[in-house]
């Protein structure tokens, strides 16, 4: 088993600012991350929960933030309620003569269990090359227009 870290990488044409407010943002990541987000604050201990249903089966996802540098990097230790295991979730980002390049590192993956498909390795990594290479380009495409 790959226990090595999921990396998602992609460069945005936007500013750092825009980028940040929306990975940071409840309403914004609302519209691109997971609509069920019901707070979200960049600011290092605040915690939130909310669930995502997947296949008939209720995900709650807890989120504790653990580092923030502003419109640099922000982390957050990522559990699921109900379900053993803990991760870490960093968003790098740095600015490129192309824009914004945002880097995801999702690490611990293999502490939850398994033998549940949504936590295997491929899913994980499929989930985030979605977030950042589809759903938040596009967000980032129409907000900069």
């Amino acid at each position: 088993m790959n226990t090595g870290p999921i990396v998602a990488e992609q460069t945005f044409n936007a500013q750092i600012a825009v980028v940040w407010k929306a990975i940071t943002d409840k309403d914004q990541m609302c519209q691109w991350f997971f609509e069920p987000i019901s707070d979200f604050k960049p600011e290092v201990g605040f915690e939130t929960q909310f669930n995502v249903r997947c296949e008939g089966q209720d995900y709650l996802h807890l989120w504790k933030v653990t580092d923030v540098v502003p419109e640099t990097r922000i982390a957050y230790d990522w559990r699921y309620g109900g379900y053993p295991g803990i991760s870490s979730v960093v968003w790098e980002l740095s600015e490129t003569p192309n824009g914004t390049k945002l880097k995801l590192t999702h690490a611990g993956h293999e502490t939850f269990p398994q033998d549940n498909p949504i936590f295997s390795r491929e899913s994980g990594q499929a989930g985030w090359d979605y977030f950042l290479h589809e759903s938040l380009k596009v967000y980032l495409e129409r907000e900069c227009k």
